[in-house]
């Protein structure tokens, strides 16, 4: 593998970093080569340092194509954070200049309006798509068709989950204190959780108001995270459908706030995201 010459953007949304290429032309990394060369570009001491990297590609469904990869080499269905930075990446780099623009992922097609200032993208609303609760279809070994508020025990520990997907899993736990959780001993014991045979994303959750929540993540295949733009959407829903929280809601990251509006559709719920995305800088590995 020789990714000398290789070009990138770093970027983040909220603290939820990201190494974005440019495949829409031609392919750069070959598949074969993905897994390690992500490895290798997501570590923070011999690489660039991100919590995944995002692949620019074409699509026949969509205006653009969008994969993105794990550090541990493992390829992600959809990350909304990560799609923030995807939508400016394709917008400073004239890949694709327009405000609306819809995205092709591997948990269907997301659409991205972007509100400009001084000509450059600022914000970011996405229509993040519906969720399942199906635990068949998350997925998730119960008993029951939904785990909502469902009681488990984890390293002698009981804990209320709700669990849900929005193209991806999430286990969300509401707690009383979100910051005195110890997130390294429990996260990857959720993750790994024999409940869960394709590993899943562990959200903890305070409720501060009806319209107002605090939150930290441990992500699949990446650990703690600044912000999870999925895991936030993941919240906001399962706290709709709790009654913890209302339709409208903000939620407190580590690394920054994210809105969400839940809508309803047909019984089946969903939710529009919004916030920023922030370009680093420009690189290229020698």
């Amino acid at each position: 593998m020789d990714l000398k010459g290789l070009k990138f953007s770093k970027m983040h949304g909220i603290g939820n970093d990201f190494v974005i290429i440019d495949e829409s032309k031609q392919t750069v990394i070959s598949e074969s080569d993905k897994p390690e060369a992500c490895r290798f570009l997501c570590d923070r001491h011999f690489g660039v340092g991100s919590d995944g990297v995002l692949f620019v590609e074409t699509s026949d469904v969509a205006d653009l194509g969008y994969r993105m990869f794990n550090p541990d080499g493992s390829e992600a269905e959809m990350c909304g954070n990560g799609i923030r930075c995807f939508a400016d990446f394709v917008y400073r780099k004239k890949i694709l200049e327009t405000e609306s623009m819809t995205i092709e992922t591997k948990s269907g097609i997301k659409t991205v309006d972007i509100t400009l200032e001084n000509n450059e993208p600022k914000f970011f609303r996405v229509n993040m798509g519906l969720s399942t609760f199906n635990t068949d279809e998350v997925p998730m070994k119960y008993d029951k068709e939904e785990c909502v508020d469902g009681e488990i025990e984890v390293d002698g520990e009981k804990f209320n989950i709700t669990v849900l997907s929005v193209g991806n899993p999430h286990v969300i736990i509401f707690v009383e204190d979100v910051d005195s959780v110890d997130i390294d001993r429990f996260g990857p014991l959720f993750e790994s959780h024999h409940l869960f045979p394709e590993k899943i994303n562990v959200h903890f959750v305070e409720a501060i108001s009806e319209h107002e929540g605090k939150m930290r993540t441990w992500e699949r295949g990446a650990g703690v995270t600044l912000a999870c733009g999925t895991g936030a959407t993941s919240t906001a829903i399962a706290g709709y459908k709790l009654g913890v929280f209302g339709s409208d809601v903000l939620l407190h990251l580590p690394g920054g706030n994210l809105k969400f509006t839940v809508y309803d559709e047909n019984g089946q719920l969903g939710a529009f995201m919004e916030g920023p995305a922030t370009l680093v800088f420009d690189g290229e590995i020698q």
